[in-house]
């Protein structure tokens, strides 16, 4: 996406598209945000709110600024209105006053309610589309990325460039669960609807609160942190979508015991999901049922699964698991992969496996099978020291995928470390 005005700012645009409210008797096909006001508290601070006048014919917006990562996230402009889209919430986040020289993960948080015109009623949403298009890059090492927390489900084109994972917590509600959208490094130009493959449609329903993180992550120096959000109230169509279940699946883990794989995974919410079905793969492409679970029922707690796998008849390697989520009309949704590598030996060193090595893209990293099912941290270092990448997990998996498109080529140090231990080994990238 093209820089703003005269910074090298890039865009991250989400679109949301409101339907119907529970006190309106039509559907809302667009809401205007435009000539906004400072409400309360100071410019640019946290806690700051700013109101936007009718937005339809009966109801007004507050947009509060929640909190941010550090300090160094800062907004640069709440609604930029000579460029993008007019009618849009266009605000501009900046970290490290637009450059930063070192591998970073910042956000800003904010907190779009609803209330009836020239009231503080809150005015409950009864169906809202809220879509991000041009989740970008810089070209080099900086990706965009957003957070929707509490929606009924998303969207995603189904060759899309996005990396979505769970996410848990917001500033006001720790508990509350949501999906984060990582976007490529590649910049696209402009704002342009027809580049579904970085565009994610999330689905809310009987709300009137939305909780959103704008920021992005760099895995080394970038010169254009200053990324704007352009926030349309308005649908686009996706071709070939697909859609995901009103199941938020907070874990899923693989560990390999003897002759068997245990299988956990956990729900922190369910809606109408009638069953789950483990399915397993020696390629990685061609799955086959390998159990099936029914759902517990409709819950916003926690539930907790388990499946014992016999794999004493395979002759392979590595072995793939995934989940094939069913809900009660017989739409699907799926897991991510997880990955258990086989011993021909058993588990005799304490020490780490990794393949590839060189590694082009995703690194597999087999931990100690003591460390299975325990807190795991992964940490990526460049060969001087400086740390590159870094993922952390509550219950490990036996085999775990980092993602290594990020790192220019060269040599690097991985460091894992449980319960006070670490275990280090040299990769390259290719």
């Amino acid at each position: 996406m093209k820089a703003l005005l005269r910074s090298n700012a890039v865009k991250i645009s989400l679109i949301l598209f409101f339907m119907t409210s529970t006190y309106s008797s039509y559907a809302q096909e667009e809401l205007i945000f435009q000539n906004s006001v400072l409400s309360s508290g100071t410019a640019g601070a946290n806690n700051a709110v700013y109101k936007f006048p009718l937005v339809n014919d009966t109801t007004d917006a507050l947009v509060k600024i929640v909190g941010r990562s550090s300090n160094l996230v800062t907004l640069y402009k709440l609604d930029i209105s000579n460029e993008g889209f007019n009618k849009a919430f266009q605000p501009q986040v900046s970290y490290n006053n637009g450059s930063t020289n070192t591998a970073a993960n910042w956000w800003m948080e904010f907190e779009i309610s609803f209330v009836k015109k020239n009231t503080n009623t809150p005015a409950s949403i009864s169906k809202i589309y809220a879509s991000s298009l041009d989740i970008d890059g810089d070209n080099n090492s900086l990706r965009e990325n957003l957070s929707f927390y509490g929606a009924k489900n998303y969207t995603v084109e189904n060759n899309t460039g996005l990396q979505v994972s769970s996410v848990t917590g917001t500033i006001n509600n720790p508990q509350q669960s949501g999906k984060n959208f990582n976007g490529v490094l590649t910049e696209y130009p402009g704002i342009d609807t027809t580049k579904t493959n970085v565009m994610v449609t999330n689905l809310y329903e009987d709300v009137n609160v939305i909780t959103i993180r704008i920021g992005g992550s760099t895995t080394g120096s970038a010169n254009d942190t200053r990324r704007k959000a352009s926030i349309w109230f308005k649908a686009f169509p996706y071709t070939n979508p697909v859609t995901t279940l009103p199941v938020t699946l907070s874990s899923f883990i693989a560990t390999l015991n003897s002759n068997s794989v245990n299988i956990k995974w956990t729900t922190a919410s369910e809606m109408n999901v009638s069953h789950f079905v483990l399915e397993r793969s020696i390629d990685g492409t061609n799955f086959s049922e390998a159990g099936l679970v029914f759902a517990k029922g409709n819950s916003n707690t926690e539930i907790n699964y388990e499946l014992s796998n016999n794999i004493s008849s395979l002759a392979t390697d590595i072995i793939y698991y995934r989940l094939r989520i069913v809900d009660i009309d017989g739409k699907l949704q799926y897991s991510v992969v997880r990955i258990v590598r086989v011993s021909k030996t058993g588990s005799q060193a304490f020490n780490l496996t990794v393949y590839p090595n060189p590694v082009a893209s995703d690194l597999r990293i087999t931990i100690p099978e003591s460390w299975q099912n325990k807190p795991v941290v992964y940490n990526i270092y460049t060969i001087n020291g400086t740390l590159v990448a870094s993922k952390s997990t509550n219950n490990s998996s036996q085999t775990e995928v980092l993602n290594m498109n990020k790192l220019t080529t060269g040599l690097y140090l991985i460091k894992v470390i449980c319960n006070g231990q670490t275990v280090s080994q040299k990769i390259v990238k290719q």
